[in-house]
């Protein structure tokens, strides 16, 4: 079971974007890395195409390790690890390691 995925909230721990919080687009697990909404955004050159008829450049996220984001617990506030406990009914669940609170 991942840790993060796919339209979790998470917060960036280390970086250019250090503290900023962003919604998960996507996850890769095969190579440890995840897009989030707004952040690590970089800029592309694109040719004029029929999808894009302006072309020119083009501001989009770009994938970062699982290793510089933290799953953001609304109870406490701030990005916390996560652990896993399983419920009465035998389904396993991701936890925050501060407070408990089940996460999403």
């Amino acid at each position: 079971m991942n840790r993060i995925r796919k339209s979790d909230q998470v917060v960036v721990l280390v970086g250019r974007d250090r503290g900023k919080q962003g919604k998960v687009i996507e996850v890769q697990p095969d190579k440890d890395q995840a897009l989030v909404e707004g952040i690590n955004m970089v800029k592309r050159h694109t040719r004029r195409s029929q999808q894009n008829q302006q072309g020119g450049i083009v501001a989009q996220p770009a994938p970062m390790y699982l290793t510089k984001l933290a799953l953001w617990c609304p109870r406490c506030g701030r990005g916390v690890r996560v652990g896993f406990s399983t419920l009465q009914d035998g389904s396993k669940v991701r936890t925050c390691r501060k407070c408990h609170e089940t996460l999403g």
